[in-house]
């Protein structure tokens, strides 16, 4: 069945599609390509370094501190699927698909990855709780659950992976930047104010949040700057990942159009 699976996946871009071409070129599968060629050359200095001993998962579910204590919670939010993870970590059958950290875990790095689209602004019941203040409180409250501090981590990161033309445009504002970050969680833990757990998601801030941002590399990496970092190393890969990303453009652009985007 898998020798089908590739047959129907190679014929998706031509004349006997069965699908849309857009179920292979899409920004998960940029991101899975550069994970697994990071983690098999074991090249360094990269956002997305796999480091020694350590391993890549896409879509792993990450905790949340605001997670519903009773059924109609007005302030809760699901637990967050993350594109990719890397680091030290096992994925928990008893979590449903859970990134828990190793004991003596170093890294653990969150990554979100866009090609069209801009980042979230909110969540159903925290409007201004935007994707990037999300993902990282998930890293400290993944670093609580595994009693894992913050201190003893060596790298702690959020990683936006786009095009370089999104970035240029300014559509992520200043959703990247530490400030925004840190008032964004702020505001959510206060929403709590006057709750019964109230003093306990003020402790998780003070005692785990803070310390995390303080430590975390926010970051953001261009596709096309992966292409070239691969392309420097292994020229071969780094052409076929750029034709690979430029199919997949091609592709969510005219889905855009189809749609009415732009």
């Amino acid at each position: 069945m898998i020798e089908k699976i590739v047959d129907l996946l190679r014929r998706c871009d031509g004349p006997q599609s069965v699908f849309p071409p857009t179920q292979l070129f899409n920004e998960g599968w940029m991101l899975r390509l550069a994970l697994d060629w990071l983690a098999k050359s074991g090249t360094q200095g990269h956002a997305l370094t796999v480091e020694r001993g350590a391993r890549w998962y896409s879509e792993a579910l990450l905790p949340s501190q605001f997670l519903p204590r009773f059924r109609g919670d007005d302030l809760a939010e699901s637990w967050t699927h993350a594109y990719a993870v890397v680091g030290h970590f096992r994925i928990g059958e008893e979590e449903g698909g859970a990134a828990i950290l190793e004991a003596d875990a170093s890294q653990f790095v969150v990554i979100e990855a866009k090609l069209m689209s801009p980042l979230s602004k909110g969540t159903k019941y925290a409007i201004d709780f935007d994707q990037v203040a999300r993902n990282v409180s998930c890293i400290a409250e993944t670093l609580a659950r595994s009693a894992r501090r913050p201190e003893a981590m060596t790298t702690i990161g959020f990683c936006l992976v786009a095009p370089q033309a999104q970035r240029d445009s300014g559509i992520f504002g200043d959703l990247l930047t530490k400030p925004s970050i840190r008032s964004k969680v702020q505001r959510r833990v206060a929403s709590y104010e006057q709750r019964p757990d109230a003093n306990g998601k003020m402790k998780w801030f003070d005692e785990w949040f803070l310390p995390s941002l303080e430590r975390a590399h926010i970051e953001f990496s261009s596709w096309e700057s992966i292409a070239n970092f691969i392309s420097t190393a292994d020229p071969e890969a780094g052409k076929a990942y750029h034709e690979f990303y430029e199919r997949c453009l091609y592709f969510n652009r005219r889905r855009g159009l189809a749609s009415g985007g732009v």
